[in-house]
């Protein structure tokens, strides 16, 4: 590999007298997009190496390639080296990330010269935008926000008065908050505001309605809250008394269920009786019988 670098630095001071200036371009792409970046208008038939030396995130690294099949390519991700069909060369970037935007520097050399570039590489990303209207002191305050976009975005109002507030995330997306100060009594029926970003082909205007914060409904929720704890201790303490008016019953009815028990057997003692003076008669009468039958016989 090192020998193609050898190659290659000759083959620029050979033709030094015939290279071109460096060109700068600033490309800009939708986050997540597929990116191709390309360095001259050359064909690989005309080329003899290609190299490209990015700084992106911090870190620098490189992908090369020659005609001769050598190649170098020591970035992390997915970006490399590509061919379109009538054999023009580019670099691929399959899906734009932040940690891909930086400067990409090109250089191609063929037979009689070489191209150099410089290419900027940056994202866009539409912003989040919400708008309401808040309520304090007798003051309404509207506030239109357009959060995380790339570029910033630009926001104005069909009033005047408002102030805007633009902060940058440590990652590189930006948050616009504009806060218009409406006198007492104001009409906000008509009142909106606009909001432009480089990804859009038409403007956002929100219409703004009153917005309704937490300590709002906490209030209700408290009462909805003690509500239920108290419906729960009403009803424990019902099924409670249902329960004791329950077991006095049960003992009633234990107790005449005794009762009936003793009444029934005096009848049964009774009934016994009777039926052992029967047994006895019968008894009687039937060895009586047997003995008159004897004696008539005799």
């Amino acid at each position: 590999m090192d020998m193609m670098w050898i190659y290659a630095a000759i083959i620029l001071w050979v033709s030094g007298t015939c290279s071109m200036e460096t060109v700068t371009i600033n490309f800009t792409y939708n986050l997540e997009s597929e990116v191709n970046l390309t360095c001259g208008n050359k064909t690989w038939n005309e080329m003899m190496f290609v190299i490209w030396k990015i700084h992106s995130n911090n870190k620098d690294c490189k992908i090369a390639f020659s005609n001769d099949g050598q190649s170098q390519n020591n970035c992390s991700g997915d970006k490399s080296l590509q061919n379109t069909s009538d054999s023009h060369s580019y670099l691929y970037i399959p899906k734009l990330s932040a940690d891909d935007v930086g400067i990409y520097k090109c250089e191609s050399v063929y037979s009689g010269g070489n191209e150099n570039y410089v290419i900027n590489l940056s994202f866009t990303v539409s912003p989040t935008v919400t708008g309401w209207l808040e309520h304090t002191d007798n003051t309404t305050i509207a506030v239109c926000r357009a959060d995380r976009g790339k570029p910033a975005a630009s926001i104005s109002w069909s009033r005047k008065g408002s102030e805007v507030v633009t902060t940058q995330a440590s990652d590189g997306f930006f948050t616009v908050e504009s806060r218009l100060t409406l006198p007492e009594g104001t009409d906000t029926k008509n009142l909106s505001c606009i909001i432009k970003h480089q990804t859009w082909k038409d403007d956002v205007i929100l219409e703004l309605k009153p917005s309704y914060f937490p300590w709002l409904w906490i209030p209700g929720v408290a009462v909805g809250f003690v509500f239920l704890v108290g419906f729960f201790i009403f009803a424990q303490k019902k099924l409670v008394m249902l329960r004791q008016c329950q077991q006095p019953n049960n003992s009633t009815s234990k107790s005449s269920s005794t009762e009936d028990v003793e009444e029934v057997q005096p009848y049964a003692s009774y009934v016994q009786r009777e039926n052992s003076l029967y047994n006895s008669s019968a008894d009687f009468f039937s060895h009586k019988s047997s003995a008159h039958a004897s004696h008539a016989h005799t």
